[in-house]
């Protein structure tokens, strides 16, 4: 198993270079990951004044503060941003941080927040189709070869994205999506990695045994070749390593450190960088 820490990207991450002292300290301390929300409004009614960063801009500074630390979001909504864009912003980090980049991405939202604050789409049907079409371009975008593409969504003539992305084929693509919807699940194993949430275990919440087990027989049934499975909570550093290893013996990957989505060290730096300079749990 390998373990990551989780950040939002407003309040003290709203600084990048806050960002990248957690990326530092992270791989100080013996982290293989560090992954951050990518998020423009989150909640308004929550997150009103409160100032947020691009991720994608936060990573570069965490790419240039490091060396070997995986990198990445979890989660951006495709169906929020242009393809091509995004395809461009994703080559270039896995160009600077020398093919460390994960792609992890999935619906967003809150959708009236995300979406309809800004007039588009909020209907989750068309979100999840412009999803999965937006994620077969960046495939297409990320070889460096010719697309040429007429959608339902989408439509490129004639274009080569270069250079092609660091990683081949592509960067691992982590698909998330809140367990017991099957949907998304489908969706994260046609690709390299699924990063559940669970109804009944939110942001922070480690994930009890039973529903963790539902969820990897479900993947593992949908697909028995490897894939990363993501599962993730805040843990106390003394006890990680008794609260982390039922999960990793099911079949759990990766471990993603969070902080309690209610808590008020959601988006504090100094209560992170505590938690990450006591370093991830030996199994």
């Amino acid at each position: 198993m390998r373990f990551s820490i989780n950040i939002p990207n407003f309040g003290d991450f709203a600084d990048v270079r806050a960002v990248a002292r957690v990326a530092a300290a992270a791989e100080e301390a013996g982290w293989d990951g560090l992954f951050i929300w990518d998020h423009v409004v989150h909640d308004k009614a929550a997150s009103g004044g409160v100032p947020f960063s691009d991720p994608w801009m936060a990573l570069t500074a965490a790419a240039l503060a490091t060396s070997r630390i995986k990198l990445g979001t979890l989660v951006t909504p495709v169906a929020r941003r242009r393809p091509e864009q995004l395809a461009r912003q994703v080559a270039t980090l896995d160009a600077l941080s020398g093919g460390r980049v994960v792609f992890g991405t999935g619906l967003g939202g809150p959708v009236a927040d995300e979406y309809g604050s800004f007039g588009g789409q909020t209907d989750p049907r068309v979100l999840a189709a412009q999803l999965d079409e937006g994620l077969e371009l960046l495939n297409r975008y990320w070889s460096g070869e010719p697309v040429n593409h007429d959608g339902e969504h989408y439509t490129v003539r004639d274009v080569t994205l270069l250079p092609a992305t660091v990683q081949r084929p592509r960067p691992p693509v982590w698909v998330g999506g809140f367990w017991p919807h099957r949907r998304p699940i489908r969706r994260a194993v046609r690709w390299d990695g699924v990063v559940p949430l669970f109804d009944q275990a939110r942001h922070g919440v480690v994930p009890p045994i039973p529903l963790a087990r539902e969820l990897i027989t479900y993947v593992r049934d949908l697909r028995p070749t490897p894939m990363e499975i993501v599962l993730g909570g805040a843990t106390d550093p003394h006890t990680a390593a008794d609260v982390i290893g039922p999960l990793a013996d099911l079949g759990a990957t990766w471990w993603d450190e969070r902080t309690l989505q209610t808590s008020p060290d959601l988006d504090r730096l100094e209560p992170v960088l505590r938690r990450v300079e006591s370093g991830p749990p030996e199994l």
